[in-house]
């Protein structure tokens, strides 16, 4: 091969691996843009709203927006009549999160989500609700006590509802907040628990990305620990903190942020996200709400990810 003839085929034969490199990583560009570009919103946002005027709440946010919600209990509303009001605002409920509510059982919970169209069906912490639990915060309590053999047997409860789900046509994840990142004297943390003892074909995650941070467990190296197990995202932000906090006080917790407003990098954590297997994410922001209304500050997230997407 002459000199001429060697620098014109290394010349394409690099353009052609880089042109191979790029064709290669664009389907991954593409996915990340989409899922901050088609963001839904979970609706513990605007809950007071929601249950006070849900028409005219939902109304709202399809006009910010938003096309696709994700629920946090049912409003004090049937669910055929939540379905009526999510289509009349033409948005789409692609999860339903198991808000816990005495005397709901399992099945009218998957039977909601069914009505409101769900694709999954999430869950946190479950613990069997009684008299004694009267506010959020004796829930938080409870939780609060719960013991590395409480959350072995939580991850058999897991797989079972998931199963249960599964015979319904639905999809199961779980949703952690802060807590499960606390560590035990043998080091381990409850996080890890629950993914060693829930079956990976039937127990997806949705990872609040928020609560994880908060925790001091980036979600980055979530994504490279349980890849493939990822369906769904909350995006949310804190003010930064000085160290971890892994106690669910809610009392205790740091100033919520709008996206854009805290520390945490969602342009890169979204760039990585659909490797991980995210198909959906929700915007969540925790009350109280110190500088925007609930409406404002969904409208300020929504803008956000549209600048990153």
């Amino acid at each position: 091969m002459n000199n001429v003839s060697r620098r014109r085929f290394l010349k394409h034969g690099a353009m052609t691996t880089a042109s191979v490199a790029l064709m290669t990583a664009l389907p991954e560009q593409l996915l990340a843009k989409s899922l901050a570009k088609s963001a839904g919103i979970q609706l513990y946002t605007v809950g007071d709203p929601l249950v006070k005027d849900m028409d005219g709440t939902l109304a709202k946010l399809a006009t910010m927006g938003y096309r696709t919600v994700e629920s946090a209990g049912m409003a004090g509303k049937s669910a055929a009549d939540f379905r009526k009001s999510l289509d009349a605002a033409g948005l789409k409920c692609p999860s339903s999160h198991l808000f816990p509510t005495p005397g709901q059982s399992n099945e009218q919970f998957l039977d909601n989500a069914k009505t409101l169209g769900s694709e999954y069906v999430v869950s946190s912490v479950m613990i069997k609700l009684d008299a004694s639990i009267k506010s959020v915060d004796d829930y938080v309590k409870v939780m609060a006590a719960l013991t590395q053999d409480d959350f072995k047997r939580m991850a058999g409860d897991l797989n079972a509802l998931a199963t249960k789900a599964k015979s319904t046509g639905l999809k199961f994840a779980y949703h952690n907040h802060n807590m499960e990142f606390r560590k035990w004297s043998d080091g381990s943390t409850t996080y890890e628990i629950l993914m060693a003892g829930t079956d990976p074909s039937l127990v997806k995650i949705e990872l609040d990305c928020g609560w994880a941070d908060l925790g001091g467990q980036s979600p980055l190296e979530l994504f490279k620990k349980y890849s493939g197990r990822f369906r769904m995202l909350h995006v949310k932000d804190f003010v930064a903190v000085p160290h971890p906090l892994t106690e669910l006080d809610l009392h205790a917790m740091p100033e919520s942020t709008e996206l854009g407003k805290g520390h945490m990098d969602y342009r890169t954590i979204l760039a990585a996200a659909p490797a991980a297997g995210v198909e959906y994410i929700f915007v969540e922001q925790e009350p109280p709400f110190v500088h925007f209304t609930a409406f404002e500050a969904a409208k300020v997230d929504y803008d956000y990810l549209q600048t990153i997407g």
